[in-house]
């Protein structure tokens, strides 16, 4: 009765640590999708219906709003200061810049369906990147169900029956899915490499991101007081970032676009930072499904039969990638909780040895990784370990940590006194 109590115990308690483990990527994964949902029509809002088509005059805003937004959290206390080379995080900086003129040049050089396959392959890249640079092998199912998701948004969103216009769209297209892959690849593996947190490592790269974009807003756009005349005219609105009427209307909209902005970065690097760049990319096109079918529920947009089969196969997809995810965490807690409590008490009459701990025991700290030391069941004396009875205290101190394993252990730790 009792072993089956306890392992009922022992299962809930396994279930209510994979609930608390998802809070989090639940969470961020949220925020996530409601800040890239909300960003793409106050983007539009921005472009098309008040005319402000600097595109990367627009994204250095939301960089420079970054920049601020983590400088007040800093001050409000929600992370301490981690202080961080130039050289660590430029890469990084470099890497957020480029994916963003790329991407920005590639929609302008290519037809839409091009950039959109282009961007569905962001995700095989980041398996690929993966498996070069960690040597991340993904399981057979994972990639699987990465496939059917890519598989589903290239059904319902590209349409274009010409997909390539020339070598150098190609070229483009390939340069901005390689630096897409790269920076989310670092957005997660720099936080583990400098041990920095998702808002300590967006605070130290921000400055240089935007040094950079401010750099090249005059190689890019038109900036002069004056309107564009002639050619330069016919291939815009003939307005330059000076000469734009910046509105109360459009600046409201702007400073929107801009606080969505911030909450992407953000979000962002929470959700890589306790997921990973595969897990980010499933989300984002969990998003554009999302997106697709609000489009057609509160907009009055088509969903002819390829876009919905589309969106089905994607959905498939998604959920089949998630059910793989949760599996792997509750595979992940079962081996935590069946980790024997392994503890070798030598017998001085025949000279034993010191006491061993199998729990991943650090000899130079004196501590195990995350867990109480069980050093209390042991008595040390001149290098050996002396045998004695195991106390109450000693199996409550025990279960506490150890549990459910402590449970099947104890029993045999118990010896008549000498």
């Amino acid at each position: 009765m009792g072993q089956a109590t306890a392992g009922v115990e022992s299962t809930r308690g396994r279930w209510l640590g994979l609930k608390a483990s998802w809070i989090k990527p639940l969470a961020f994964g949220a925020l996530n999708i409601a800040s890239a949902s909300g960003i793409v029509f106050a983007n539009k809002l921005v472009m098309t219906t008040y005319g402000f088509s600097f595109t990367c005059t627009l994204t250095w805003i939301h960089t420079l709003f970054t920049l601020v937004g983590m400088r007040l959290f800093l001050m409000a206390g929600m992370f301490q200061h981690k202080s961080l080379q130039l050289r660590q995080v430029l890469p990084l900086a470099a890497a957020y810049v480029g994916y963003i003129v790329l991407c920005n040049l590639s929609l302008q050089v290519n037809t839409v369906g091009f950039y959109q396959v282009m961007k569905i392959a962001v995700a095989p890249t980041v398996m690929l990147l993966d498996l070069i640079v960690f040597g991340i092998v993904p399981a057979p199912k994972v990639v699987a169900s990465v496939v059917l998701v890519c598989l589903g948004i290239g059904i319902a969103t590209v349409t274009d029956s010409t997909l390539v216009k020339h070598f150098y769209g190609i070229c483009v297209g390939a340069a901005a899915t390689l630096i897409t892959a790269l920076y989310q690849m670092w957005a997660g593996s720099k936080q583990k490499e400098l041990q920095a947190s998702s808002m300590q490592l967006l605070h130290q790269y921000t400055p240089q991101a935007a040094l950079i974009l401010g750099l090249l807003i005059p190689l890019m756009e038109p900036v002069g007081w004056a309107s564009l005349t002639g050619n330069a005219a016919a291939a815009g609105n003939g307005k330059t970032i000076l000469s734009y009427q910046y509105t109360p209307a459009a600046v409201a909209v702007i400073f929107v676009s801009a606080v969505l902005g911030l909450l992407v970065s953000l979000s962002t690097f929470l959700v890589i930072g306790c997921t990973s760049s595969l897990t980010y990319n499933v989300v984002g096109h969990l998003k554009t499904v999302i997106i697709l079918t609000g489009g057609c529920m509160f907009f009055g947009d088509e969903m002819p039969p390829k876009k919905l089969l589309g969106v089905g196969v994607a959905m498939a997809g998604i959920v089949w990638y998630t059910q793989l995810k949760i599996g792997s965490a509750q595979a992940k807690l079962a081996a935590k909780a069946a980790e024997p409590l392994q503890l070798v008490v030598s017998d001085s009459s025949n000279g034993g040895s010191s006491s061993t701990n199998s729990a991943r025991y650090n000899s130079s700290t004196g501590v195990d990784e995350g867990i109480m030391s069980p050093a209390s069941l042991i008595s040390p004396s001149m290098g050996t370990a002396k045998p004695r009875i195991v106390t109450t205290a000693d199996k409550a101190v025990a279960a506490l940590y150890y549990k459910p394993a402590a449970s099947a252990v104890l029993p045999a730790l118990h010896r008549p006194n000498r």
